[in-house]
């Protein structure tokens, strides 16, 4: 980085407490990967920008460049996609899991994804107005997660010798769906429904993701939690409190 002061679009993941004052705050950035900075004197009544620095907030910042923490210098809210996450309580758990997630899965300052932070803004939009049931926004957003990191499961051949499906097994451990000759034990069985429920969830179709019953809701977003939890070996504590 030529310059210690730069400037960048950001999500808020996550924030807390340093001292008697100030925050440090977790961000994503656009252009510079996740980035740790302290924000000064934010804890104080009549902070000039403290209302700005909190989780699901798309904003406009600038920051100083340290050894270990950044610090946050300017701020402007670009869109407070908390307003309408912070309301509803599925919303909310739903969208916490998204940051979790995020949170978990990015490097500071490695390899900066602007498609992984656009898929982001984009997931928070869509849960803060409300008009997609907020499982299947976290369910979609958690699938093209896994796609952006390479480990997008396979859901029209055998993940393990590349047979044409249709297949009736899942198994995370290989990848994805699997045929009879390649299941292992540990390996579940999957209805064909909810491998397509799932094909039209990383596609964005939909039309056809919300016309599936509720069970195939269910079944699938098991599969997608349990997929990105195998890859991140170890559970995300927010999906434990999304309502299916």
């Amino acid at each position: 980085m030529t310059s210690k002061l730069y400037r960048d679009d950001a999500i808020v993941l996550r924030t807390h407490p340093l001292g008697e004052a100030d925050r440090i705050i977790t961000l994503l950035t656009r252009r510079h990967g996740k980035v740790r900075a302290v924000a000064k004197g934010v804890r104080r009544t009549g902070s000039r920008f403290g209302a700005r620095l909190e989780p699901f907030s798309l904003v406009d910042v600038q920051l100083h460049a340290g050894r270990n923490l950044h610090t946050v210098t300017q701020v402007v809210t670009i869109e407070a996609f908390a307003v309408g996450i912070t309301a509803d309580y599925g919303r909310f758990t739903a969208a916490s899991a998204m940051l979790e997630t995020t949170d978990r899965l990015t490097d500071e300052m490695v390899d900066p994804s602007q498609r992984g932070f656009l898929m982001l803004v984009g997931a928070l939009r869509a849960m803060g107005e409300g008009r997609i049931p907020p499982p299947l926004v976290l369910d979609s957003f958690l699938l093209r997660t896994l796609a952006v990191s390479g480990w997008a499961p396979e859901l029209r051949v055998c993940a393990t010798c590349g047979a044409e499906g249709p297949h009736h097994a899942f198994d995370i451990r290989a990848g994805g769906l699997v045929c009879t000759p390649c299941r292992r034990p540990g390996a579940i069985a999957v209805r064909q429904a909810a491998i397509e429920h799932m094909i039209f969830l990383l596609a964005g179709d939909w039309e056809n993701v919300l016309s599936a019953d509720e069970t195939i809701h269910a079944e699938a977003g098991r599969l997608i939690t349990d997929t990105m939890t195998w890859h991140l070996e170890r559970s995300v504590r927010s999906l434990h409190y999304v309502e299916r």
